[in-house]
């Protein structure tokens, strides 16, 4: 019984570790508030730890928390939305991009939250739009359109600041 216990303690680590970095961003996308996000993915986590028998490959783990993630924070939301986000209070050690990609990603944080969470996950997950849409139970032509006008709208944003700096 021990064996097994510092067992599914290494696996659970392991997943944290793993996906940490993961699991914080998607949160903080929706919630833009770090002590909100930490008790969003700390929840992420304990539902994992009550599911983590049932998953069969890594893969099915990574995406269960990225939609585990999502929904706690749509909980969240709805129950306690907030109407000044502060994007400035975002701690640079969780985030590990260059400047460039930083400056892209905070572009990505300012978009309609119906556009934020697709152009993540097809662009810095590497998903596919059709398991987008598998994932977050929508259509593939709404995820299709979504990420389009999110680019567009992203685009638009760049553009605009590069006009303002000249």
């Amino acid at each position: 019984m021990k064996n097994s216990l510092l067992r599914a303690d290494k696996e659970f680590i392991q997943v944290y570790n793993s996906y940490f970095e993961t699991v914080y961003r998607v949160c903080f996308m929706y919630l833009k508030n770090i002590q909100d996000t930490e008790d969003a993915v700390q929840s992420t986590f304990i539902k994992f730890l009550q599911y983590k028998g049932t998953f069969k490959n890594q893969e099915h783990i990574k995406a269960w928390l990225i939609v585990t993630a999502s929904n706690n924070c749509k909980n969240f939301l709805k129950h306690w939305w907030r109407k000044n986000i502060n994007i400035d209070s975002l701690q640079e050690k969780f985030i590990t991009f260059n400047e460039e990609n930083k400056y892209i990603f905070e572009k990505i944080m300012n978009l309609p939250q119906k556009y934020k969470l697709i152009i993540y996950l097809y662009y810095y997950e590497g998903y596919k739009l059709k398991e987008i849409a598998e994932k977050l139970k929508m259509n593939d032509s709404t995820v299709r359109s979504y990420l389009r006008r999110g680019r567009n709208l992203l685009r638009n944003i760049i553009k605009e600041d590069e006009e303002d700096e000249e």
